[in-house]
C-alpha cells in the first residue's frame, strides 16, 4: 500500500458551530459554506442546473463526469462539460478512467481551469463504463485504484477526492478498504454511495456502510444515497456521523432541497415545499438558461426530462408530462405553464 501522505497537523475536517448552526466543511485547502454537495449526474448536473442549485444554497457543485480519454483525444463535447462560471465556485470536476497515467495526466492538464477540487469516479454503474473497467468496476481492483490515486496525488496540486460505492456486489463489500487506501494515498475526502454496483439505484441505500467508513478514516466522509427530504439528510448525519451530504436524485426537479435542508439543519424548522407557481417559475428560468446555451431546439428537448421531474406529484402531472414531450419552443412552454396556472406574474 502507498505510504500514508495524509496531512496530520492540517487535517481536512468538518466543523460545526452549535451557537450559530453554521456547518462548514473543509476539503484540503477548500472551505465550503456548508456541508451539502450536489452529486455529479450525467445528463443532469450541467451548468444551468448547477447555477440553480447554487442559488438555493448548495455548498459544493460537481460537474457531470468527464472521460479522461475524451480529454486526451480532444472530444469536442468535453469542452462544454468542463465549462464553469465564476459564480458557481467552489466546483469539483469529476473524471473517470482506468489508466493511471492517462487519468493523472489529464487531471494535471485541466487543474489550472476554474475547478477547486478534482474528483475521481469509482461509482458509475452504467454497463458501457463498467465493461471498460471504469467507474464502479474499479471496486473489484483495489490495487489498480491505489495506482490511480497515487498518480493523481503526485501530479495534481489541488485537493483530490474519490466517490465510490459500498462494493461491486453483496459478495464483495469493500468500501472501508477503498477508503483506507484513499486516505493512505493522500486523498482529501471520500464520498460513499450506500449501494453496490449490482443494485444500481434499486432497493434501499445502506447507511451502515457509510458509518463504517467514517469510523475507519480521519479524512472527511460524504454520505450519499436516499436523501430526498430535509429529514433524510438530518437522519443520515445522525446515524452515520458523516461530515457532509451528497444529494443526487433528490435534487432532480428539486433544487429547493438545498435551501430547505440547510434551513432545517440550522434551525430545526421544516420549510414548506414550493408551490406550483414557484415550480413553474423555476422551470421557465431553467429552460431560458438551457436554450441560451444550447439553442431552442436542443435546449427544449433536454428540458423535457427536467419538467417531468419538476412536476412529479403535482395535480395533472401525467398530462403535463405528455405535453412537455412535444414542446419545441420557449413560447410553447410558457403557454403550457399558463394553462396550468403555474407561471408567476413576473414572467
Amino acid at each position: 500500500m502507498a505510504e500514508d501522505r495524509s496531512p496530520k497537523k492540517d487535517l481536512q475536517s468538518s466543523e460545526t458551530s452549535g451557537r450559530t448552526g453554521k456547518r462548514r466543511l473543509r476539503i484540503g485547502n477548500v472551505e465550503l459554506d456548508n456541508n451539502l454537495v450536489l452529486a455529479p449526474m450525467a445528463g443532469v448536473t450541467d451548468l444551468p442546473f448547477r447555477i440553480l442549485c447554487k442559488e438555493q444554497g448548495c455548498g459544493l457543485l460537481c460537474t457531470e463526469m468527464v472521460s479522461a480519454k475524451a480529454i486526451l483525444y480532444k472530444n469536442r463535447n468535453t469542452r462544454e462539460l468542463l465549462e464553469v462560471t465564476p459564480g458557481e465556485r467552489p466546483v469539483s470536476v469529476q473524471l473517470f478512467g482506468s489508466d493511471p497515467e492517462i487519468v493523472s495526466d489529464m487531471a494535471h492538464l485541466i487543474e489550472d481551469g476554474p475547478f477547486d477540487i478534482i474528483d475521481f469516479n469509482m461509482g458509475c454503474p452504467v454497463p458501457k463504463v463498467v465493461n471498460n473497467g471504469e467507474g464502479s468496476a474499479l471496486m473489484r481492483s483495489p490495487k489498480l485504484a491505489e495506482k490511480i490515486f497515487t498518480a493523481l496525488i503526485k501530479k495534481v496540486h489541488k485537493p483530490v477526492t474519490v466517490k465510490f460505492r459500498k462494493g461491486f456486489d453483496d459478495s464483495s463489500v469493500n468500501a472501508v478498504e477503498i477508503a483506507k487506501i484513499a486516505e493512505a494515498c493522500g486523498m482529501a475526502a471520500v464520498a460513499v454511495h450506500g449501494r453496490t454496483r449490482e443494485q444500481f439505484y434499486a432497493g434501499k441505500a445502506d447507511w451502515e456502510i457509510i458509518r463504517q467508513v467514517k469510523e475507519a478514516v480521519r479524512i472527511p466522509v460524504i454520505g450519499n444515497g436516499d436523501i430526498f427530504t430535509p429529514e433524510d439528510g438530518k437522519r443520515m448525519l445522525q446515524e452515520t456521523g458523516c461530515d457532509g451530504l451528497m444529494i443526487a436524485r433528490g435534487a432532480r426537479g428539486n433544487p429547493w432541497l438545498f435551501h430547505r435542508l440547510n434551513h432545517y439543519l440550522d434551525t430545526g424548522e421544516l420549510l414548506p415545499e414550493p408551490d406550483c407557481r414557484e415550480i413553474g417559475g423555476m422551470i421557465y428560468r431553467h429552460a431560458q438558461m438551457q436554450t441560451e446555451r444550447k439553442g431552442e431546439n436542443l435546449g427544449m428537448k433536454e428540458m423535457r426530462k427536467h419538467i417531468a421531474w419538476y412536476t412529479a406529484g403535482l395535480r395533472h402531472s401525467a398530462g403535463i408530462r405528455r405535453q412537455c414531450n412535444t414542446l419545441e419552443t420557449l413560447e410553447e412552454l410558457r403557454n403550457m405553464l399558463e394553462e396550468h396556472g403555474m407561471l408567476p406574474e413576473e414572467f
